[in-house]
């Protein structure tokens, strides 16, 4: 297996993207070792704010969020995940699981911002970060989740389903284009342009093929028990709780009912569902997004 890198002139003309690059080193386990990406905007003092991605973008995603929130009083952390954006890409699809992928971010987290966070989640975002709250929940001071669940078994979705075969099976897996038809905002050229700007080649690719496999959205798949032994740990998280899904999402629609119902900070808020919004969301609602953010930091005590 090998370990890619990116080269940095495919991230040469990326539009509205102007913020610092800032690197760590992630130990991958098996004596492996990554570098990972993430962008670190406003006051190192000011109360921090977790912006997680998931599959298959990176933090690029945030842009039209991140300024918005810094000029909130935030510090803004928006990690690429291994395998995606300039972070490093193990180029074999085996080697990535759900344990691995938490324990990385994990990694991360303790070096960068340990102090209590806001925490935003979309997609895979939510899987790794919603784990993350369970596991340490006085690390975090609120959450929004948006299109993104916590799956411990049952019975897939038939659009999950095509979606996951799709990554598999795809001799033409495109990113940008495929980015593009899951948003309600149309992209330009050059933001297709630069979800693709991560995978130049089909190696580079692992990490996007190996994620949908990963969901365990049946019983008997590696990560069905981890996350059954999570919930009973998420479900009394008392802290704000909001959940902003899209309405135009036919892969997590619906989903957030079963977060409003079981975890205790959910309850009494305003829970939205967003329209035009399709599944990144991130894409089509920042303002809105942010918005939530930034009110359930206020009704945390985090921001003032």
């Amino acid at each position: 297996m090998q370990i890619l890198r990116t080269p940095a002139e495919r991230f040469a003309d990326i539009p509205d993207y102007p913020f610092a690059e800032n690197w760590i080193e992630i130990d991958l386990g098996e004596g492996l070792t990554a570098n990972q990406h993430y962008v670190d905007e406003g006051d190192k003092d000011a109360p921090p704010v977790l912006l997680f991605h998931g599959e298959p973008s990176w933090s690029f995603l945030y842009r039209k969020m991140i300024p918005i929130l810094v000029d909130a009083g935030f510090r803004v952390l928006a990690p690429d995940l291994i395998g995606f954006g300039k972070s490093d890409k193990p180029d074999d699809i085996d080697f990535f699981t759900y344990e691995r992928h938490v324990d990385w971010l994990k990694q991360w987290r303790s070096k960068v911002e340990p102090r209590p966070a806001a925490l935003f989640c979309q997609d895979w975002g939510g899987l790794l970060g919603l784990r993350m709250v369970a596991h340490d929940p006085d690390l975090f001071a609120c959450v929004v989740a948006s299109n993104t669940f916590l799956p411990a078994g049952g019975t897939p979705s038939p659009a999950f389903l095509a979606w996951r075969e799709f990554a598999r099976s795809s001799p033409d897996f495109k990113i940008g284009p495929l980015l593009d038809r899951a948003t309600q905002t149309p992209l330009t050229e050059a933001e297709i342009a630069a979800y693709d700007a991560p995978f130049p080649d089909e190696p580079s690719k692992a990490a996007a093929r190996a994620f949908p496999a990963l969901v365990p959205v049946e019983d008997g798949l590696p990560g069905v028990e981890d996350n059954k032994a999570a919930w009973p740990n998420l479900a009394p998280f008392d802290k704000p709780f909001l959940t902003l899904f899209g309405d135009e999402d036919p892969i997590t629609k619906g989903s957030e009912k079963f977060l409003i119902e079981r975890i205790a900070g959910a309850k009494g808020l305003n829970h939205e569902t967003l329209s035009p919004c399709g599944h990144f969301c991130q894409e089509d609602q920042a303002e809105r997004l942010s918005q939530g953010v930034i009110d359930m930091a206020r009704k945390a005590g985090l921001l003032t």
